[in-house]
């Protein structure tokens, strides 16, 4: 086996210090790897590794155990402190002198190395016939080829890596109708109107998702773009959408300027452009026909009830509709304080109007939030969602936000038929809602229907790929439901998006697999980039009772009654009763959380790291319970 580090010599020249520590890294890195497959260093050559195995599928399973190696460690690491390595392998005869070795072997080996991509491990047609079969990892031929010193053509093969990232499509090759409406640049002379272009598009976003044959990539994704300069062919790249909507709000007293552009982003030609000088008042008409305008530019013809709601205009108060745009932008920032501040300000805006639909939906979406994220209990909150979101749906029944948070509710209480109903006829109303699939997953997996589970996930996340929610459940439920090699794509793909999530996700996958160096890692990197996180605390308790420290794993358990109260808790110590082999205690929770409504099913249905409960009669009691309360 030959290793060779990518760019090493020009990164020598820009940054020598750099280019040793690196060097450094790959070294502590490979040597390890390299005594669990018997493989022999016979050298290093600067940045590269010379290496002998007893057998060939020895050294296969090596080269890909370093690769997959590098790129956990290139995770967490910044571009430039990134390792990048090639190798190759090829069986022969050698010779050996002393503490050296030559012959073709090595040099078919040397010659092979520099034909593997960056993270790719490229192998002889010996090496093949000896690993076919074998070799859990796909070989793909890259055909017959001619080697420096070789004189005869040698067949390469490469190593299909599972985190391989598909080719993403061109920006001509988008589809127009898939549309991201990017974050309206605040033009108002008072720096504290910027929930109003936030608020414009956010209401651009809902109405242009009325339109069935459009596809609306959801706020989240399309505000992480906020004062960003970026090329529209790079944001259109990035989301998958052939079509963008840019423009600016200037908001002064009780007038409005708005000015609104439509680029195809295959070659960021500008479609169409107008701008519109009202009154406050007027909003609404500007919004319904911007999104008009923009359909018929893309020569969709609008239906008659698409048209209908489209013009439907919200309320006639316009200080509870600058309340209520307001109140989005908090829950947009999703942070405890601003969740519960818009609570406030979205009952505000119903004081001034009680027929006001859309802010019973964000009264609902506020609550749903802080129960979601744990940061109040299902008990306190869910009845008080539940009569707003009923509210909002007597008030407008064609309100989809407002079906998608009754949806949420009714999986709350377990009710999942009326759960799965909401969620339909929220999608139905907008099929660009990110939140109802995401219903429709947590009450297909609850119902064991994993299939369908994994496509709402995954829809979810085409509409919003940004939202840290969805990337990091999407790679979660890859994971557990044994798409190994799906999970591994999606954590490179997303690990800059939801870098503490996918931490959480590998700490599992690693402890899954055995190794609890690695677990303990990322454990410590997720750990590190949000404290709070309530999983951080109750998996330390887990690694602890997995490794056998029973004071510690106890420890954590008396913080985690000291630190939080409540029903959620339930959760947390069971997973580590489990993790000390106590599976009665285990149960005894699990079954009190089911009651309360607050059991992480996820976990207990379908986590790796709990299949041995799985296989205790109890845990078949546990599924008759779900369906009974499922079904009442």
């Amino acid at each position: 086996m030959f290793t060779d580090m990518v760019g090493y010599t020009a990164l020598g020249q820009r940054n020598e210090a750099l280019s040793l520590a690196l060097v450094e890294e790959q070294r502590k890195l490979i040597r390890p790897i390299l005594a669990r497959h018997s493989g022999r260093e016979v050298k290093t050559i600067g940045d590269a590794f010379l290496v002998v195995f007893p057998n060939a599928l020895d050294a296969a399973r090596c080269g890909y155990d370093i690769q997959r190696a590098v790129r956990d460690f290139n995770l967490s690491m910044g571009q430039e402190k990134r390792i990048h390595l090639r190798i190759g392998i090829h069986v022969g005869e050698i010779v050996e002198d002393q503490s050296d070795i030559s012959g073709d072997a090595v040099n078919v080996a040397s010659r092979i190395e520099p034909l593997a991509e960056d993270g790719g491990v490229c192998v002889s047609r010996q090496v093949y016939d000896h690993v076919r079969g074998k070799l859990d990892i796909p070989l793909s031929t890259l055909g017959q080829k001619s080697l420096k010193n070789v004189t005869e053509l040698v067949e390469v093969y490469r190593m299909v890596m599972p985190w391989e990232k598909e080719a993403g499509a061109s920006p001509e090759q988008l589809d127009k109708n898939r549309i991201a409406v990017l974050p309206f640049a605040n033009m108002s002379p008072d720096p504290t109107d910027e929930y109003f272009a936030d608020g414009m598009t956010e209401e651009l976003i809902d109405r242009l998702a009325q339109v069935k044959e459009l596809k609306v990539i959801a706020r989240t994704s399309v505000m992480s773009y906020k004062k960003k300069e970026k090329k529209a062919s790079e944001i259109a790249k990035e989301l998958g959408v052939g079509s963008l909507v840019e423009g600016s709000v200037r908001k002064a007293g009780n007038r409005v300027r708005v000015t609104v552009q439509l680029i195809n982003s295959g070659n960021e030609e500008h479609l169409w452009s107008s701008h519109y000088d009202k009154d406050l008042d007027d909003i609404f008409g500007v919004q319904s026909d911007i999104a008009e305008k923009v359909a018929g530019e893309l020569k969709i013809r609008l239906l008659e009830d698409e048209r209908r709601v489209i013009e439907k205009k919200p309320t006639e108060n316009t200080e509870a509709y600058t309340y209520y745009l307001r109140g989005k932008q908090l829950v947009g920032e999703r942070t405890e304080p601003s969740l519960r501040q818009a609570m406030s300000v979205f009952e505000k805006a119903i004081a001034l109007d009680p027929t006001f639909a859309k802010a019973h939906a964000g009264l609902a979406e506020s609550c749903l939030w802080l129960v979601n994220d744990q940061y109040e209990p299902y008990e306190l909150l869910a009845p008080k969602a539940e009569l707003a979101a009923t509210k909002a749906i007597q008030l407008d029944q064609e309100l989809a936000e407002a079906h998608a948070a009754l949806s949420n509710v009714y999986f709350l209480e377990d009710h999942l038929r009326a759960g799965l109903v909401e969620a339909q006829r929220a999608i139905e109303l907008n099929p660009s809602l990110p939140d109802a699939y995401d219903n429709l997953c947590d009450i297909a997996l609850l119902k064991q229907e994993v299939d369908e589970g994994i496509k709402a996930i995954e829809t979810a996340h085409r509409l919003d790929p940004v939202m840290p929610r969805y990337v990091e459940r999407l790679g979660r439920y890859y994971f557990y439901m044994g798409r190994e090699n799906d999970a591994l794509k999606h954590w490179e793909a997303t690990a800059h998006l939801n870098p503490a999530g996918t931490f959480r996700n590998l700490a599992e996958y690693h402890l899954s697999k055995g190794d609890m160096a690695k677990a303990k890692e990322f454990h410590l990197k997720a750990h590190q980039l949000e404290p709070t996180n309530r999983w951080g605390t109750w998996m330390r308790g887990f690694l602890a009772a997995w490794a056998g420290d029973k004071d510690a794993a106890l420890a954590v358990m008396k913080e985690i009654e000291g630190r939080w109260m409540g029903a959620t808790n339930l959760n947390d110590l069971a997973f580590i009763h489990y993790g000390l082999g106590d599976l009665d205690s285990y149960y005894a929770y699990v079954n009190r959380a089911a009651e309360q409504h607050t059991v992480r099913f996820a976990y207990v249905m379908y986590c790796p790291l709990f299949a041995k409960a799985r296989q205790d009669p109890r845990y078949q009691e546990f599924l008759v319970k779900i369906k009974t309360m499922a079904d009442s």
